[in-house]
């Protein structure tokens, strides 16, 4: 745990509410980093200029992005509103980090399929999903077996980006690749509770309080486990774990040279070919804003942008030429 009982507080009271381990690591880093700036001050004897100082710091020193601005932002106002109930209203008054986003890269579908053909078969779910429903690489290892509603074609994914719940689709030609998954994960709590050691599957505080044993049970087990039980460093408890997430980008890359791809990808690459290929075929703007999980529709206009100054949006006068 943390040295500072201030912060172990923060921790408790977040892990309490459910919040997701990456989430409430990372709301502590900038709370802690907030701390540290201000020449370890408590937060109660600061407020408001203290908060925008800081993000100034942040955008002109640091030359953060704007998204990492925002998530520093929303820690400390987390912080505030939620922790020790101290309003943290009219945030203006503060530098905005400028960095121009990145223009997604995307994939055609002759080459997702390329891709998708050249990853070794242990993996081939892994991808389907994150280009068949356009999730995010976190929000995939982090499904559980009961997110996945078969009967309903759709994916349940609990505290996504922002901490929203959302539904996605799910591609009819993945079910019985995930029926195979979910066989292999039942073996797997078999062998599991086997063993006097065992304690479960890590499920939020209150969840486990809540449904007892659920987390001996198939529904809660991740979707794809970790191939080995490990010791979860908080509790000492003997758990599996979902996989890593950072080897997917490993597997995408290496499958990427193999197939020919010259374009830089990634999980996130999926993603944004999802979102472009939905609205290629005629999905509207809402649906697929949906979809994403994004808050705001701006942020899926980008996607548009790149339908609209390709070939299929504007013509080229040098193709005027050929003709000539």
């Amino acid at each position: 745990m943390y040295q500072s009982p201030f912060l172990n507080d923060i921790h408790d009271f977040m892990l309490a509410r459910r919040y997701s381990k990456r989430t409430i690591k990372t709301y502590i880093t900038w709370i802690r980093a907030f701390i540290n700036f201000h020449t370890k001050r408590h937060p109660k004897d600061m407020g408001k200029s203290e908060v925008a100082e800081f993000l100034t710091y942040l955008a002109v020193k640091r030359k953060v992005s704007a998204s990492t601005q925002t998530l520093a932002l929303n820690a400390l106002a987390y912080l505030y509103n939620k922790f020790l109930e101290i309003p943290l209203e009219g945030m203006s008054e503060f530098r905005r980090a400028n960095r121009q986003q990145k223009l997604p890269t995307v994939l055609t579908q002759t080459e997702v399929a390329l891709l998708l053909h050249e990853v070794p078969q242990q993996y081939k779910l892994l991808l389907g999903l994150l280009y068949g429903s356009g999730l995010r690489r976190m929000e995939l290892v982090r499904l559980r077996v009961n997110d996945i509603d078969i009967s309903m074609k759709q994916i349940r994914i609990w505290n996504g980006k922002g901490f929203k719940h959302r539904f996605t689709t799910l591609a009819v030609e993945l079910i019985p690749a995930i029926e195979n998954q979910r066989k292999r994960v039942e073996m797997l709590l078999f062998e599991d509770l086997q063993n006097p050691n065992y304690t479960g599957v890590w499920m939020p505080n209150a969840l486990e309080k809540k449904y007892k044993n659920a987390n001996k049970s198939l529904d809660w087990q991740y979707l794809f486990p970790s191939v080995r039980l490990s010791v979860d460093p908080e509790s000492g408890n003997i758990r599996r774990h979902h996989i890593d997430e950072s080897m997917i980008n490993k597997v995408i890359k290496k499958a990427g040279r193999t197939a020919g791809i010259q374009k830089t990808i990634s999980s996130h690459t999926l993603r944004h070919s999802f979102a472009t290929h939905l609205l290629q075929n005629g999905t509207d703007i809402r649906t697929v804003q949906s979809q994403l999980g994004h808050a705001d529709v701006t942020t899926t206009e980008i996607y548009t942008h790149v339908l609209k100054q390709g070939a299929d949006g504007v013509k080229s006068p040098l193709s005027d030429l050929s003709n000539l």
